[in-house]
């Protein structure tokens, strides 16, 4: 039989390979404060040209590498530079790209302990670290996912199982009018009907408004429904919102509902004290989503569902085969209990099997560094939210629609003589000007029929300077139009 060793790379040619890349993204990261925040002028047109044919032969590295940074990433919003104020931000630790070459290069498998005792570990130790952060007790545990939406969808699929019958279809879920779509995708792939998703208005604030959840549970059950979970939010992706958690926890103690909390933008800002009074109430929900690419400015694809019983987890996900290896429990030499067998085998706590081991991007800079300049970037981040509002105030005819509950700020330019579809347009225009600057870059959203423009600051890369940046632009937009 003949080998086939083509695959196989040399040490001298992985680590001339390694060195390359080096090169190059030492060379993107250290000019990211001199790169455009957005950059997308030809960039479909550029899309288009990469369409090829499955190749037969091999290029040059080098030449792939001229590809990708020259032409192919530069084509995109800058995610990770300072000026990225849109949407919600991701900044993107380079600490944890290391941490990804190390898991990858090594391909151990994470899915169940027995594979991988001590990465397993590793990850279960992140989830414990971030159930302290919440509040969550000892009894609680989790999982890291690739971002909130596959949290919101394991924790509803959660509630489900522990508060339905097998017949789950008259279960009705609350949610407010400013909840991210994820949760109605998530109730949609969890076999609920669309109609079983209950919006529930919010009040000036954009928060839930307590009273109307009250009567829209009551009006349920009167109908024969069956009322079973809240969604709340903590940091809505529209305003940064953060709903009264102390008064929805105690409706859903008192009516017997599963309390979901989304806080993929929010969570993390529990690690402040403004942020942990802003959330009084986090460490009462059945479960909690957050995303530390967002909060802990990890890269994409690093989200997090935490449940306050860490069994529920299990008991919703746990399915058992033949050809897996035996559970830690039959494996495990001395204590059992120390090894957390709820929290260890993943894949009886998720929906996926096969997964990357996610713990070790997490795990390595918060190890490097401590948890204390996380803290310090956040409270950075809320003290120039709040210095942006301040100077924004100061600009004649713009108006706050959204006063920063934490680190998001919407506004808009109010022209005496414009209807609403005439304001809408005039600050799509606005934002437009600002982005077509290019120090900064904003994304709006709607607020009913109001057209927002919103500042998210939330990259540990955006400092004071780079806000001065875009206040300026800013203004000399308003002057133009």
């Amino acid at each position: 039989m003949k080998e086939d060793r083509s695959l196989e790379i040399s040490g001298d040619a992985l680590g001339d390979l390694i060195d390359a890349a080096k090169a190059r993204i030492l060379e993107h990261i250290e000019t990211l404060p001199l790169q455009p925040s957005a950059d997308t002028d030809g960039a479909a047109a550029m899309a288009r040209s990469l369409a090829e044919p499955l190749p037969r032969r091999g290029r040059p590295y080098e030449e792939l590498f001229d590809l990708l940074f020259q032409r192919v990433i530069p084509k995109s919003f800058t995610t990770a530079g300072p000026g990225y104020l849109a949407y919600i931000p991701g900044g993107g630790l380079p600490q944890s790209a290391v941490a990804d070459l190390i898991a990858d290069a090594t391909n151990r498998y994470v899915g169940v302990y027995a594979a991988a005792p001590g990465l397993a570990q590793i990850e279960t130790t992140v989830t414990r670290w971030f159930c302290e952060i919440v509040g969550y007790p000892a009894s609680a545990g989790g999982i890291l996912t690739s971002g909130g939406s596959l949290s919101n969808f394991s924790a509803l699929v959660t509630a489900r199982w522990d508060r339905l019958p097998e017949n789950f279809l008259s279960g009705i879920i609350y949610v407010s009018d400013q909840t991210h779509h994820s949760i109605q995708k998530a109730a949609m792939l969890a076999g609920f009907p669309a109609g079983n998703v209950r919006a529930i208005a919010s009040d000036e604030k954009f928060r839930i408004r307590i009273t109307e959840l009250s009567r829209a549970i009551a009006a349920d059950r009167a109908a024969g429904r069956t009322p079973f979970a809240v969604v709340a939010n903590a940091g809505t992706t529209n305003t940064g919102a953060v709903d009264d958690l102390i008064a929805v926890s105690e409706i859903a103690r008192v009516e017997r509902l599963w309390l979901h909390i989304d806080g993929a933008y929010g969570g993390f800002f529990a690690l402040t004290e403004r942020g942990r009074r802003t959330m009084a109430g986090l460490e009462r929900g059945d479960s909690i989503a957050l995303d530390p690419h967002k909060g802990l400015f990890l890269p994409y694809g690093t989200g997090a569902l935490l449940v306050r019983d860490a069994g529920a987890l299990r008991r919703a996900h746990g399915v058992m085969a033949d050809y897996l290896p035996e559970m830690q429990e039959s494996t495990a030499p001395d204590s059992v209990e120390a090894l957390s067998p709820e929290l260890s085998d993943f894949h009886l706590l998720s929906p996926e099997l096969s997964r990357a081991w996610r713990g070790l991007r997490v795990w390595l800079p918060i190890e490097m560094h401590g948890i204390e300049p996380f803290r310090t970037n956040l409270d950075e981040k809320l003290d120039l939210a709040l210095w942006a509002t301040e100077e924004l105030k100061k600009i004649r005819d713009i108006e706050i629609l959204a006063e920063p509950q934490l680190s998001i700020v919407a506004f808009r330019l109010v022209r005496p003589g414009l209807d609403l579809k005439g304001l809408n347009a005039l600050n799509r225009g606005l934002m437009d000007r600002v982005n077509r600057r290019k120090r900064i870059y904003v994304s709006g959203t709607m607020l009913g029929d109001i057209f927002a423009i919103r500042f998210c600051v939330l990259s540990f890369r955006t400092h004071f300077e780079r806000m001065q940046n875009g206040l300026e632009d800013l203004r000399a937009a308003v002057q133009e139009c």
